[in-house]
């Protein structure tokens, strides 16, 4: 059975809702997973998930995501498709063929899809593919926020290989991939990957037990990406603050209100590498808050100070409880920063040295559980 369904649009917003703030910047566009709920109500399809306990111990699981960059398409990079010729054979179904073909390549059936990350379009692509494959969805992920890199899920963390992998572009172009020495090697080929396709891929990886699957999972996700949505939304029909109730619901704390008043980014090596500062208003006038991109938010100086660092989370929201996205994010537009601490296994030495530490992301810093900052 079931244990959990979205059967409306009314579901499907506020599940995005929640993946918004668990997001912290990344985890694709919200309109991209709101057409394909759309597309997948209006085919009459039922939209479930189960919990892990419900997938056998032999069942073959697949984790599918979104490969690449969130940067916004340059100008250039339009024009050079169109000189190119190219059409989108699959743009909302690159994901199901990415699976449909990992499944034909290893010559069995796929009894379970795992959301890599509960991302507003890397959540809601998994449960459409494994409704229209006939696939049951785990509630549950391996991040337990969004993430730019395989280095920062628990498959790696537990040393399990992510090959061979399938990946599918929105033109249709399909490459197999059926070995790579380290996981390092297996996120360099499939963001070149997603380079070669201007930006994006989909990619059907890890093919795990069910058994080794629920040694590893973090779960619970896709359930409560809604349960915070929903409360964002009765906060709005109540009047009463929507950034609060979703800090209620995640146990988490405000850090910060201000005024976006720089970004800087730039589209690198298959990533969106930005910096973000924020002007303090109310009770933070007078001070500033400056974070680090790597797709999503890692690394904060409050004042210049380090501050809020992965693998705890920080999310710019706005004031209506809407998680922001680093790719649309602006200048001048009014944020609240929440924080809300990680998944401990990646707060082990090993997760911070290794996976998701500030030091593996390139800084000088040394990590603080955001329960002692704050």
């Amino acid at each position: 059975m079931p244990s959990g369904r979205i059967t409306n649009m009314q579901d499907a917003q506020d599940l995005i809702l929640g993946c918004l703030i668990l997001g912290t910047g990344g985890g694709g566009r919200a309109e991209r997973g709101l057409a394909l709920f759309e597309q997948a109500l209006n085919d009459g399809l039922e939209l479930t998930w189960v919990d892990a306990e419900q997938i056998t111990d032999e069942a073959l699981t697949v984790q599918p995501y979104g490969m690449g960059s969130v940067a916004p398409v340059s100008k250039e990079t339009t024009e050079e498709i169109e000189c190119a010729g190219l059409k989108e054979t699959l743009a909302l179904q690159s994901m199901i063929e990415a699976v449909r073909e990992l499944g034909q390549y290893m010559g069995k059936p796929i009894g379970c899809i795992v959301p890599s990350e509960p991302g507003a379009s890397n959540l809601p692509e998994p449960l459409v593919a494994g409704a229209r494959l006939g696939i049951p969805v785990v509630d549950g992920d391996y991040a337990g926020r969004c993430i730019p890199e395989e280095m920062q899920t628990t498959p790696f963390l537990t040393g399990k290989h992510g090959y061979p992998f399938a990946s599918v572009d929105r033109w249709g172009d399909v490459t197999i991939c059926k070995y790579t020495q380290n996981p390092h090697m297996l996120e360099r080929i499939g963001k070149m990957l997603a380079v070669a396709s201007y930006g994006n891929t989909s990619i059907a990886a890890t093919p795990l037990s069910g058994k080794e699957m629920k040694e590893i999972v973090v779960r619970g996700t896709i359930t409560r990406c809604l349960e915070i949505g929903q409360a964002i939304r009765r906060a709005r029909q109540q009047g009463s603050d929507p950034v609060n109730a979703a800090i209620r619901m995640v146990g988490g704390w405000r850090l910060f209100e201000g005024s976006v008043m720089k970004k800087e980014w730039e589209d690198r090596d298959g990533y969106m590498f930005a910096e973000i500062t924020v002007q303090g208003a109310n009770k933070w006038q007078g001070h500033s808050l400056r974070v680090w991109v790597k797709n999503e938010n890692h690394v904060s100086w409050l004042d210049r100070k380090p501050w809020v660092c992965s693998p705890d989370l920080l999310t710019l929201a706005y004031k209506d409880g809407t998680g922001t996205s680093n790719t649309t994010i602006a200048v001048g537009e009014q944020v609240v920063a929440i924080g809300i601490k990680g998944v401990e296994a990646f707060r082990t030495p090993f997760g911070l040295d290794h996976a998701s530490g500030p030091r593996y992301f390139g800084f000088d810093i040394d990590y603080t559980p955001i329960e002692e900052l704050v």
